[in-house]
């Protein structure tokens, strides 16, 4: 999952040279994470990875944690309600309605949207839970230590970037001019994808609140006395 965050980002960096540019790794990404044996991965990943964060929340008895785990947690737990969106209208719309992703299709329908914003802020929550999950996992070696600098600058500078690319992105655009109103059909499949969306993030957090509320049961049932 981690390295699929890295692509995207640094994808998004490539907007920084030109949006043809950009484009063209897109069309690398799409064939590299459409392979079966690559989704197999990618979605696999993302599944033990929730069971588990839900496990965390149901098991955990004592919350009272560093701030580099609250901050760890925070963004892993965020992350998910931004990526929902995002794979539901490039993974999902492709798969039912065979909508090709594409960055000016995208960035077109965000700009009409007013919600570049989250955009740019979509990737920022599971960057962060990734890069201090490894410094959490890593931190103990020696070599970890000697190039922490180089660390930071990386955590800093690849979403820089990618953020700058997507902003330059957006210039070019604007620059094609307004895009031709969608179909009927399109209307009524953007709808149905709308959804979708809201349909997911409902029970992510329903799960979530589960997984804590029967973890707080559970603890308070152990630690009764008897």
């Amino acid at each position: 999952m981690f390295f699929y965050l890295t692509q995207h980002l640094l994808n998004h960096a490539l907007g920084l040279f030109s949006l043809k540019l950009a484009e063209a790794g897109l069309e690398w990404a799409i064939v590299l994470w459409r392979n079966p044996v690559a989704t197999v991965l990618l979605y696999g990943a993302a599944a033990v990875h929730f069971a588990l964060a839900l496990w965390t929340l149901y098991s955990r008895r004592e919350w009272r944690l560093p701030w580099i785990e609250i901050l760890r947690l925070a963004a892993g737990f965020s992350f998910p309600l931004l990526l929902i969106g995002h794979a539901v209208t490039t993974r999902l719309g492709d798969t039912l309605y065979d909508i090709r992703p594409s960055y000016t299709s995208i960035i077109a329908n965000l700009v009409a949207l007013g919600s570049e914003g989250s955009q740019l802020a979509l990737f920022a929550p599971g960057w962060l839970h990734g890069c201090l999950g490894l410094w959490i996992t890593l931190r103990r070696f020696e070599t970890m230590q000697r190039i922490k600098p180089l660390l930071i600058a990386l955590i800093i500078v690849i979403p820089l970037a990618a953020a700058l690319g997507f902003l330059n992105m957006t210039v070019e655009v604007a620059v094609l001019g307004p895009r031709p109103p969608a179909s009927p059909e399109r209307l009524i499949e953007q709808a149905t994808l709308g959804d979708w969306k809201d349909r997911l993030k409902f029970w992510y957090l329903i799960a979530i609140a589960a997984a804590f509320l029967l973890g707080r049961v559970r603890a308070l049932a152990v630690s009764r006395p008897a």
